[in-house]
């Protein structure tokens, strides 16, 4: 386990979060700064299987993206999500405000490191990459959380 990659997703990035303003600008994509932390929170709930997607990756490609996954590599600038899973534009607003919506994550960081506790080896679906445990997607989730944070100049 990358102890330094958990430590940044589970206490290092809130306070990283909690610095947007509903009016930050991003230097990529389409959505707004609370877009993005919903979609980041939403990212959170996929890995302890509170939102569910079929696989959308043809099962012959999995080992490449799994490469990714394991590698240093960066998620690109403008890495888009594959339109079959998230759509092409941004989604609607789930909460009332940047602060309801920054609540959320962590709450959703915290449903994370809980959904883990007794099992770290349980596995759940990522559309793109397959079935993931525990390690995997703390690889994952610190790619994503780093790109979106770059995204809005927070890193």
């Amino acid at each position: 386990m990358d102890d330094q990659k958990l430590n940044f997703i589970t206490k290092e990035c809130m306070p990283l979060f909690n610095t947007l303003t509903p009016d930050t600008a991003g230097k990529w994509g389409k959505m707004n700064a609370q877009q993005m932390v919903e979609h980041v929170a939403a990212f959170f709930y996929v890995s302890t299987g509170k939102i569910k997607f079929d696989l959308v990756t043809p099962v012959e490609h999995l080992p490449k993206y799994r490469e990714f996954l394991f590698s240093d590599k960066e998620f690109r600038e403008n890495t888009k999500a594959p339109e079959n899973v998230i759509g092409e534009e941004a989604l609607a607003l789930r909460y009332a405000s940047m602060g309801d919506a920054l609540d959320n994550l962590e709450k959703s960081i915290a449903a994370f490191e809980n959904y883990f506790k007794d099992d770290v080896e349980k596995k759940t679906l990522h559309p793109v990459f397959g079935e993931l445990n525990y390690e995997e997607w703390v690889l994952l989730h610190y790619k994503h959380v780093r790109h979106h944070l770059k995204q809005f100049g927070l890193l």
